[in-house]
């Protein structure tokens, strides 16, 4: 096979990447996915856009479907697939601007808004990128230095093709971690705002009737705790500024599901516990693994991006 065909085939990421073995992890996106939602909605500019441009407070799923689904496509698509979900989600993103209303949002000098500002896209990328590595320490294994460097690699010409410039992308993995600690800083733009909170509020305790209309007569608090693992792993300043009490019962409840988790995980076939774009992915470059003689879910070779 020509090597740009199966370059194509394997996909932007492909089976030596760190992001193939990651984020195949249902357990691990489970985790990181709520925590990553949080941790934008807690800018305040992002908060605003995800207020005024979506239908989030009435069906959360449909947007944790979509964003999933666009996630994953990105990473476990094909080239082509891949690429126009990129372009997809940037002509999107051309039509997600406005104004500034929450008082608090406006106190960042900001009077308006907009998805395209490579600023706010840096933060959405960031907290995806930052989310997967957390949880992947917390629910998988300490993933070493190496392995982060090279997650982190991975995930810069992805980060370029939505628009944030080398001037604004972090280089490495250390310029990575100051950025985030400076977003995060009391003197930095992340701060959870009155509009934030109410977003969190659908987080925590998402209606369930758009699943089942017989769902939606549960309680909302009485399903909130199986969330209580993800949010354990959002910086403490940020879950204060959020409102989310973290008492020891929550804490313990916690640890309690992680520890259930951890148990059944080796257990569960593969079938089961890895995404379904991911099991494609295998099944589409198997000719090419077999040729090549590469595993996907053990080789460290770090790969050359194509994005």
């Amino acid at each position: 096979m020509d090597p740009a065909e199966r370059r194509s085939i394997e996909g932007l990421y492909g089976p030596r990447s760190e992001a193939w073995r990651l984020n195949r992890e249902a357990m691990l996106l489970l985790g990181a996915g709520p925590r990553a939602l949080l941790l934008q909605v807690a800018h305040p500019l992002i908060a605003e856009g995800v207020d005024q441009h979506s239908d989030f407070r009435a069906d959360p799923w449909r947007r944790l479907q979509g964003t999933l689904r666009s996630y994953l496509r990105i990473v476990y698509g094909s080239t082509p697939q891949a690429r126009d979900e990129i372009r997809r989600l940037n002509v999107l993103h051309r039509s997600i601007a406005g104004p500034v209303r929450d008082a608090a949002a406006r106190d960042l000098g900001a009077s308006s808004y907009s998805a395209r500002d490579p600023g706010l896209g840096l933060w959405v990328h960031a907290t995806l990128v930052d989310s997967t590595l957390v949880a992947a320490d917390a629910w998988l294994e300490p993933l070493s230095r190496d392995r982060r460097a090279r997650f982190y690699d991975e995930t810069r010409p992805i980060a370029r093709a939505f628009g944030i410039p080398d001037a604004l992308l972090p280089p490495d993995i250390e310029g990575f971690e100051r950025y985030l600690a400076d977003m995060l800083s009391p003197a930095g733009p992340v701060h959870v705002t009155s509009t934030a909170r109410a977003l969190a509020e659908v987080v925590l305790h998402p209606p369930l009737a758009p699943i089942h209309p017989l769902l939606g007569l549960l309680p909302a608090r009485s399903y909130d705790w199986t969330f209580w693992p993800s949010i354990a792993l959002l910086p403490p300043g940020v879950r204060e500024e959020f409102g989310i009490a973290w008492t020891p019962t929550r804490r313990a409840v916690a640890r309690w599901l992680l520890l259930g988790m951890e148990l059944w995980r080796p257990l569960m076939p593969p079938s089961l516990r890895w995404m379904p774009q991911a099991l494609a992915a295998d099944r589409r470059i198997a000719p090419n693994v077999a040729r090549a003689g590469i595993d996907q879910r053990a080789s460290s070779a770090t790969p050359t991006l194509r994005a």
